[in-house]
């Protein structure tokens, strides 16, 4: 498996893991009762932790990466015809 395979799959995993985090934690405006100005969505996230779900989106991504990395370099799983 060469470097190129496992940055592609790291950014795949990295951008899966951040749009399932991004909906975890919010409150929308209506519901922390904080209309803050004028013109602002009641839907809008009062805040919506960013730096935090990219952190550990960072974390998890690279989780899922070496997880793959060792499944698809070890022989536990293969897709191959067995040799006869």
């Amino acid at each position: 498996m060469n470097i190129a395979t496992v940055i592609l799959v790291y950014v795949i995993a990295w951008w899966m893991v951040f749009f399932c985090m991004l909906p975890v934690g919010i409150r929308s405006q209506t519901e922390a009762n904080a209309h803050e100005a004028e013109g602002v969505d009641p839907g809008a996230p009062v805040n919506p932790n960013l730096k935090k779900k990219i952190l550990i989106t960072t974390f998890l991504a690279l989780v899922l990466t070496v997880a793959y990395y060792f499944l698809a370099t070890s022989d536990l799983i293969t897709f191959r015809a067995p040799r006869s």
